[in-house]
């Protein structure tokens, strides 16, 4: 799950250096980008939801920023991508793709060690 995290986030950053390059529209950059969002929220829940039921207390706390964060972002229904107003907020698109880029980054390997931690581990 966080392999595809991984992947999404790469995708949005290829997508918006597209847009930036003139090689997409500011409206097909919008409809494909947001067809993506809600899962990758929700991916996230799903992955949070599980280390809380896993007991894997670092990761669930690791976690719970960037879940908060999504949530804040639906709530204030500030999470789907307006294609008049794409090229004013790209920049802050941009840093926050990149910075999830990096968290999952992080998180993919912290969980890579653990599971290998965990295979070791043989009592």
């Amino acid at each position: 799950m966080s392999a595809i995290l991984l992947f999404t986030m790469v995708f949005f950053i290829i997508m918006f250096s597209d847009l930036e390059c003139d090689y997409i529209n500011p409206i097909d950059l919008c409809n494909k980008l947001n067809a993506f969002v809600l899962p990758e929220n929700i991916a996230h829940g799903i992955l949070w939801f599980a280390f809380l039921l896993n007991g894997s207390w670092i990761a669930l706390l690791i976690n719970t920023p960037l879940l908060a964060w999504n949530v804040n972002k639906i709530v204030n229904n500030r999470h789907m991508y307006d294609a008049t107003e794409i090229f004013r907020t790209l920049p802050k698109h941009k840093e926050e793709a990149f910075a999830k880029l990096g968290f999952y980054l992080l998180c993919f390997f912290y969980y890579l060690y653990r599971m290998i931690i965990g295979l070791l581990d043989t009592k």
